[in-house]
């Protein structure tokens, strides 16, 4: 396996195939990311988006092949190297973070939200989609988000008890 300079992993966030694909990510980002920037403080928004980013591309990094075997037309056969790039572990991290963040909140059942992570994530399987680091994006925002929300739940909840006494 090659090993990439660090930074590369943080970088390839930034870096995308071509224009679709770029404005495909700033489209999900633009639905996602809006109801992310209501329900998270900014540096939790921060955190959620370059920790799942990162997270993606680490998963990326040890699950996915080296290279592709490629046949064409007359039966030859070649290698190619496979490359990742794009924000798209990021984004699936926002979305997760915040589905979760919601149903766990409002005191919901948090299988509702593993549902619609499940199903986004079915509908970005395909040729050319690197799956690992969606999947691995999605399952840090996940995370980060019910730890969120459980942390957050813990600091209402001690307020929520606060009083004061006027003589």
């Amino acid at each position: 396996m090659p090993c990439p300079a660090l930074w590369q992993l943080f970088t390839s966030m930034f870096v995308h195939a071509n224009l679709v694909h770029i404005f495909g990510n700033m489209f999900f980002l633009l639905i996602f990311g809006y109801r992310a920037e209501v329900l998270f403080r900014s540096r939790e928004y921060y955190f959620i988006y370059f920790a799942s980013g990162l997270f993606g591309n680490d998963v990326s990094l040890f699950l996915m092949p080296d290279y592709t075997i490629v046949t064409v037309p007359g039966g030859r056969v070649y290698y190619e190297l496979t490359s990742s790039v794009g924000a798209s572990g990021a984004i699936f991290g926002v979305f997760g973070a915040s589905v979760i963040f919601i149903r766990r909140a409002v005191g919901q059942s948090i299988i509702g939200a593993l549902m619609y992570a499940f199903f986004l994530f079915m509908m970005n399987v395909g040729p050319g989609v690197n799956v690992f680091a969606h999947l691995g994006g999605l399952v840090a925002g996940l995370l980060i988000g019910y730890w969120l929300a459980k942390r957050r739940m813990r600091i209402v909840h001690t307020y929520s008890y606060s009083f004061s006494v006027n003589h």
